[in-house]
């Protein structure tokens, strides 16, 4: 019962004193909102960044020989390739899945060399799983299934060794024992439009690498997942799944540049939400201390009448709660408008970018979307009332210290 009048002594509190009450729900509505957007923003853009690596070959998660990471050797393969790969695609929640080998090499035209890494690919499982072949403008086409002694390469390579579509050029790779040579026909040019990664793509079928080389089976069998929020759970099952001398790791690992630019800006906005909570809760502090104050009489009245003080700081942290409420359904109104429009057309970043369009090997979306979706809600009311109510908890201690005698002599 006591509960009972002290939520409507506190409700009615708040209504005598208007012009504060709104001050104080606008400004802890607009504080919330901001907080909305922020997270809205860094969440979308992790999105993005993790987006871009996954899709650019890395896949949310990758499993590779024990021992790869440490060394990026190349002459590393998958123990049971085939058990590893029936393995993932039995996995709840995979998107898509492709496998790939890789090779240091050299290209050669006539007196024109450029060294790189070579890449073996299943054409059909790269052609829809590689932003960098299916985003890309191609002249001629991509590799297809049952393609022998074909290769496509980037834009930047076939400038650097002025050839073209149909022109043959000698491949030279380190094989088991021995270097060992082929001559392939360039059937696709690719034009990323990024100059990193347009000379840095050379692709031939897998059967072709593992024919010239000598070494069967891939080296990787990258992963997409519906939702890369499941990245961790994906992670741990198939790590219990797959045979012995095999290990998964996740796109941070694939792409660490990019894992620690993405990192970085998730720091800096979450300070930036701190930053405004905090001014908000001083601005609500700020406010409480002068209602306490002006109130002293009042607060000393219902003390001399047995009010314990406890039920002074309850009646307080009541009136923090209303203003709480009415912060969240501020913010909730002012950021829903504004955070439905990032989520739906997204924000073109590219004039920022100052035409990048890869880093760290990866094919970069300029459009970034911000994540929305039911934690609007949660977090609004949640951080509107966990804000007012921490900044009017001092307050609502002055408040119970205040001595009725003293209190009732200040006329």
């Amino acid at each position: 019962m006591i509960g009972k009048t002290i939520f409507k002594y506190a409700f009615r509190s708040q209504a005598r004193h208007i012009r504060r009450t709104v001050l104080s729900v606008v400004g802890v509505g607009i504080g919330t909102a901001m907080g909305i957007l922020a997270n809205c923003w860094i969440w979308g853009s992790e999105e993005m960044q993790i987006r871009a690596a996954s899709e650019s070959g890395a896949g949310h998660l990758k499993v590779i020989p024990v021992g790869w990471l440490e060394t990026r050797e190349n002459s590393l393969r998958l123990s049971d390739w085939e058990k590893a790969l029936a393995e993932v695609r039995a996995l709840p929640g995979v998107k898509r899945v492709s496998y790939r080998a890789r090779a240091n090499g050299l290209l050669a035209f006539g007196n024109r060399t450029s060294g790189m890494e070579v890449t073996g690919v299943d054409p059909d499982s790269e052609r829809v799983f590689n932003r960098i072949v299916y985003k890309s403008g191609i002249e001629g086409r991509y590799l297809e299934a049952g393609d022998a002694d074909k290769l496509v390469i980037g834009r930047e390579i076939a400038r650097q060794l002025k050839i073209g579509l149909d022109d043959d050029l000698m491949i030279t790779i380190s094989g088991k024992e021995e270097m060992k040579s082929a001559m392939l026909r360039v059937v696709g040019i690719i034009d990323t439009g990024s100059r990193e990664l347009d000379s840095s793509v050379c692709h031939i079928t897998l059967s072709d690498l593992e024919r010239i080389i000598g070494i069967p089976g891939p080296t990787e069998v990258s992963i997409l997942l519906n939702n890369y929020k499941q990245i961790e759970s994906t992670r741990r099952l198939l790590a219990q799944e797959l045979p012995e001398k095999n290990t998964v790791i996740t796109w941070k690992e694939s792409a660490p540049e990019l894992a620690a630019n993405a990192e970085g800006d998730k720091a800096f906005m979450n300070l930036l939400a701190l930053i405004i909570v905090l001014v908000v809760g001083l601005g609500i502090m700020s406010a409480q201390l002068t209602a306490v104050m002006e109130r002293r009489r009042e607060f000393g009245i219902l003390s001399a009448l047995g009010m314990p003080g406890r039920q002074i700081v309850a009646l307080i942290l009541t009136e923090a709660f209303w203003v709480g409420i009415g912060g969240a359904l501020i913010a909730l109104a002012l950021s829903a408008p504004i955070a439905y429009r990032l989520a739906s057309r997204g924000v073109n970043i590219s004039a920022l970018m100052g035409g990048v369009k890869s880093f760290g090997g990866v094919l970069i979306d300029p459009v970034i979307y911000g994540d929305l979706g039911w934690w609007v809600i949660w977090y609004a009311f949640g951080v509107s009332l966990a804000a007012t109510i921490a900044a009017s908890l001092y307050p609502a201690w002055l408040a119970q210290k205040i001595d009725p005698a003293e209190a009732l002599r200040r006329v």
